[in-house]
């Protein structure tokens, strides 16, 4: 097993931050590669981010309403 970062993709060579606006699994679910993680909302325009890997979710980094920095850590998936 190991731990995999998820980072705050960029979408668009202008994307500087993104609000959480909602996590769709909590600390503790089984993810599969694919699944909707989080919701971000960044230009005005909301995207839902998949999760890149398979596994369980095991923390979360940033809170629904917080705005974070593009290639943040904002979560830990165990692979």
């Amino acid at each position: 097993m190991s731990d995999y970062k998820v980072l705050l993709p960029q979408y668009g060579m202008g994307m500087q931050d993104a609000e959480i606006v909602r996590w769709m699994k909590a600390v503790g679910d089984s993810i599969a590669e694919g699944d909707l993680l989080v919701e971000i909302e960044a230009a005005k325009t909301t995207v839902e981010v998949p999760s890149p890997v398979a596994g369980t979710l095991t923390e979360i980094l940033a809170e629904e309403g917080e705005t974070v920095d593009v290639r943040a850590h904002i979560a830990t998936i165990r692979t």
